[in-house]
């Protein structure tokens, strides 16, 4: 196989590239960011473009980070910058801190849907949505409320 191609298939596997072409893609995230609500190796997430939608707060979305890697994360706030324009703040649901302001053009999808042991489930449910209002609501609270889970997970341990 030539580079040409090997470049090729990469931009075809790439779900940022994907999204941008307005594709929808389900993936498996990596890392802890977005637990407890998605747990790694359990949870795959149904992610769609997110260009022409109306980003609102508490959605996830995939996101470049500056220069740097695609994110998985909520959007805790939304503000106006100096030109009108929408801008993000968003919070992994294991953080308490915000990263942003995010401009929308690094914003490349929406997660629509979860797959949970097979099952999927829609985002935009009563139960889900307020599970996630009470965890955001919460979000001040949670470095404590970590720690208080490994102590009594190492308690049975």
């Amino acid at each position: 196989m030539n580079s040409d191609s090997n470049t090729a298939t990469k931009e075809k596997k790439n779900p940022e590239t994907l999204l941008r072409n307005g594709q929808a893609i389900e993936m498996s995230p990596h890392g802890w960011s977005m637990y407890p609500l998605i747990v790694p190796g359990r949870d795959r997430v149904v992610i769609e473009p997110s260009a022409g939608k109306k980003l609102k707060r508490l959605d996830i979305v995939l996101f470049r980070r500056d220069g740097s890697i695609l994110v998985l994360h909520r959007i805790a706030r939304i503000r106006k910058n100096k030109y009108g324009h929408p801008v993000y703040f968003m919070v992994g649901d294991n953080q308490s801190e915000l990263e942003g302001p995010i401009k929308e053009d690094c914003i490349c999808g929406v997660v629509t849907g979860l797959v949970r042991k097979g099952k999927k489930m829609s985002v935009s449910g009563i139960a889900y949505r307020s599970s996630v209002r009470i965890w955001m609501a919460l979000r001040p609270l949670r470095p404590l409320i970590s720690r208080g889970v490994s102590k009594v997970k190492k308690c049975f341990k």
